[in-house]
């Protein structure tokens, strides 16, 4: 199994990544590691059998056997793991994956290239089989030692202790890029801290005149409060300038960007990513929605850390709930920007699939330079506000 496993991944991991895998083949040669991958190769299959998921549709699963405190000692640690490791490589498939989540201490498995059809009582199966034999092979008192954990991908299968939003676990590779890119991170932050309090020093006379606008126009709050999805699938309240009457029905919106997402709206000339003529937003509103002033509130959420100056929009719920395998990709790999590649790029004239990979071309491409570039960029596209509604 394990020579089929590797002979899999090499021929998918082409150029640099066939080095790696050579490199990490080979951590364990004792017999009773025979069946076992390890813990690096491990991940980077995780990693590409969620991409084939997103191509194929087929979900796939993610056992985990934390057995550290089911070891009691060192001279019992290698007897325990043989035993589990030997009972879990006779209870998978030839094409499922055995190997190291974390050495020594977490043992993984991935059920691949499951039916869709029925993912609930597929999961249930899964784990059925694998606690039974453990339980068959084990005594039940080291068993209970163990704590037993399962992701599903796409992560919406009952039970599933993954997250709420798409788990970590199966993005490595963001790790990976976060550590490469560890320095210009903190170039980032002190970018963000730099230009909020400068903007919000020079515009305070707008946040003084806006404010006084909307009290004396419509009755409301000043600032809009909206909870959107930051990085990774964290949660912030997002803040605005509030441009529309208070207590309106968001069904409308939700209808909207969930039928855009699917598809099912046309765009391009004289059809926008934004719903036009909304009779939800007030005078006022369309005013400052048009001039983009709305969002001058969101520099508190850069100095907080929950946005930057560039990045991603950050979606709202119901938005990710319409959102393909892919599309996910947009809030877990960089943080969500007031401006960002979209907005310099045609703003809602694009189609909303040119919007994501607009987003993932900047995740994977940021650089100090480039954000300049795109702040640069910005003023020019607020002032034609081509694409604003």
């Amino acid at each position: 199994m394990f020579s089929e496993a590797l002979a899999w991944a090499q021929k998918n991991f082409k150029g640099r990544h066939s080095a790696r895998l050579r490199q990490h083949s080979c951590s364990y040669t004792d017999e009773q590691y025979s069946d076992m991958i390890s813990e690096p190769l491990f991940t980077r299959l995780i990693h590409l059998e969620r991409l084939r998921s997103e191509r194929s549709r087929a979900p796939f699963v993610v056992v985990l056997v934390d057995i550290t405190a089911a070891i009691p000692s060192s001279a019992g640690e290698l007897k325990l793991i043989s035993e589990v490791v030997s009972t879990l490589a006779e209870s998978i498939r030839e094409t499922d994956i055995l190997g190291w989540h974390k050495e020594k201490s977490i043992i993984g498995v991935v059920f691949t290239q499951l039916n869709a059809s029925d993912r609930h009582s597929m999961v249930d199966r899964i784990l059925r089989r694998v606690t039974t034999a453990l339980q068959t092979r084990l005594t039940l008192e080291v068993v209970s030692l163990f704590r037993l954990m399962f992701y599903c991908y796409p992560d919406d299968c009952e039970g599933s202790t993954g997250t709420e939003y798409p788990n970590i676990l199966f993005y490595p590779e963001l790790r990976e890029r976060g550590e490469a890119k560890s320095g210009s991170r903190w170039v980032k932050r002190v970018l963000d801290i730099g230009g909020s309090l400068l903007v919000s020093v020079l515009l305070a006379p707008f946040f003084f005149a806006i404010t006084l606008a909307i009290k004396l126009s419509s009755k409301g709050p000043v600032l809009y409060v909206q909870n959107r999805i930051g990085q990774c699938g964290r949660k912030f309240n997002l803040l605005k300038f509030r441009s529309m009457y208070v207590d309106t029905d968001a069904s409308t919106h939700e209808n909207y960007v969930t039928k855009l997402i699917s598809g099912q709206v046309e765009t391009g000339e004289g059809k926008l990513y934004k719903i036009t003529d909304d009779p939800r937003v007030t005078p006022l509103g369309r005013f400052l929605r048009r001039s983009s002033l709305d969002e001058l509130p969101q520099f508190l959420n850069v100095l907080k850390g929950e946005m930057s100056l560039v990045g991603p929009r950050p979606p709202l719920d119901y938005e990710v709930r319409a959102y393909d395998f892919w599309h996910r990709r947009r809030f877990l790999e960089a943080r969500p920007g007031i401006t960002g590649l979209w907005q310099v790029s045609g703003r809602s004239r694009t189609t909303f699939d040119e919007m994501v990979r607009l987003d993932l071309h900047y995740a994977r491409h940021q650089s100090f330079w480039m954000d300049i570039k795109i702040l640069l960029q910005t003023p020019r596209a607020v002032l034609s506000a081509d694409g604003a509604y």
